[in-house]
C-alpha cells in the first residue's frame, strides 16, 4: 500500500501524519528537536519505523510550515511538494469536521485565521499572540516556560485575583453580560499573586484574547463556527475560557479530533487536489 506523508515542520517541532490511498488517517506524531531539519528527519525516520513502513511505499511527501523553508531538496529521495500552510490548516479543519463554512484558527507561536467557505480557503487574519507569548510572558514572570508546568499551576489558580469580572464593578449583571464575565484582564492582579494565580491569567488571557478576536474577525462573514487547531487546543483551560465566549456571543468553537495534527493532515490532503 502507497502512503501520503503529509509533515509540518516547525522551527523546532515537527508533525506529520500519513494518509493512505483512501485518506484514512495513519498515526499522526510529534517530534521536537533543536532545529527544523533534525526535527523534520527524525519524526521521518520514528514514523515510518513505529508503523513498519519502507521508503519505498511513500508515495509523495507533502511538506508545509515555517520550517519546511529550511528542506529544498527532495526527503530521503521520495517525491517532494510544498503546501502553503494557510492551504493546509483549512483543508485539515475541513477533513475532521465534515465543515464546509467556518473560520480556522491555528493556535501555535502565533495565531492565524483563516476563512474557508464555497469559495475556497483564504487566510484573513492573524495575531502576535499565542504560544510564544504565553513561553516568553512566564519566563518572565513565573521563571518557566515549561508549558506543562504553567498549565499545572493553572489548575490551582483563582481569576479572581487576576482579572476584573463584571460582578467586581456592578451589583447586578449588564445586559448580554453575566457577572462572571471579564471586564478587565489582569486588572486585579496584585503584587503578591501566587503563581498559579499568575499562571492561570496568563493562559486565560491568551486564549480568550484569541476567542474574542476570532469574533470579531466573524462580524458580516454570517459564520458562526470556529475550528480552534494547533498546539494550543491540548491545554485543559480551553474547556472553560471558549464554552464561555459560546454563551455570550451565539457562536460554536471546535476542537476537532486531531486538532493538533490539522495542518499536517491539510497538507497530505492537498496531494489529492
Amino acid at each position: 500500500m502507497k502512503f501520503i506523508l503529509g509533515i509540518d515542520v516547525g522551527i523546532s517541532t515537527t508533525k506529520i501524519v500519513g494518509l493512505n490511498e483512501q485518506k484514512k488517517i495513519l498515526s499522526p506524531l510529534r517530534i521536537t528537536a533543536t532545529d527544523p531539519v533534525t526535527s523534520l528527519y527524525g519524526a521521518f525516520g520514528k514514523f515510518l519505523h513505529d508503523n513498519e513502513i519502507a521508503i519505498s511505499d511513500v508515495q509523495q511527501v507533502m511538506l508545509t510550515g515555517v520550517g519546511s523553508a529550511y528542506i529544498q531538496e527532495n526527503v530521503y529521495d521520495c517525491p517532494t511538494r510544498r503546501v502553503e500552510e494557510f492551504l493546509a490548516d483549512g483543508l485539515g479543519a475541513q477533513y475532521d469536521t465534515n465543515l464546509e463554512r467556518m473560520l480556522v484558527v491555528s493556535m501555535g507561536t502565533g495565531t492565524s485565521i483563516v476563512q474557508c467557505d464555497e469559495n475556497g480557503i483564504r487566510r484573513i487574519g492573524g495575531l502576535g499572540l499565542g504560544g510564544g507569548m504565553l513561553a516568553g510572558l512566564s519566563r518572565i514572570m513565573l521563571k518557566t516556560d515549561d508549558i506543562k508546568q504553567v498549565t499545572s499551576l493553572a489548575m490551582q489558580g483563582d481569576l479572581k485575583n487576576i482579572d476584573v469580572q463584571i460582578g467586581d464593578i456592578s451589583p447586578s449583571a449588564l445586559p448580554g453580560l453575566p457577572q462572571n464575565a471579564t471586564a478587565s484582564l489582569f486588572a486585579n492582579a496584585k503584587s503578591n499573586a501566587t503563581r498559579e494565580d499568575i499562571a492561570l491569567g496568563l493562559i486565560t488571557t491568551t486564549l480568550q484574547t484569541i476567542g474574542s478576536a476570532t469574533i470579531l474577525s466573524a462580524i458580516g462573514l454570517d459564520i458562526k463556527d470556529f475550528v480552534l487547531i494547533g498546539n494550543l487546543t491540548r491545554l485543559p483551560q480551553c474547556k472553560d475560557v471558549f464554552p464561555g465566549l459560546e454563551k455570550l456571543f451565539g457562536v460554536k468553537f471546535i476542537i476537532p479530533k486531531h486538532s493538533e495534527f490539522s495542518t499536517a493532515i491539510g497538507a497530505a490532503l492537498a496531494y489529492f487536489k
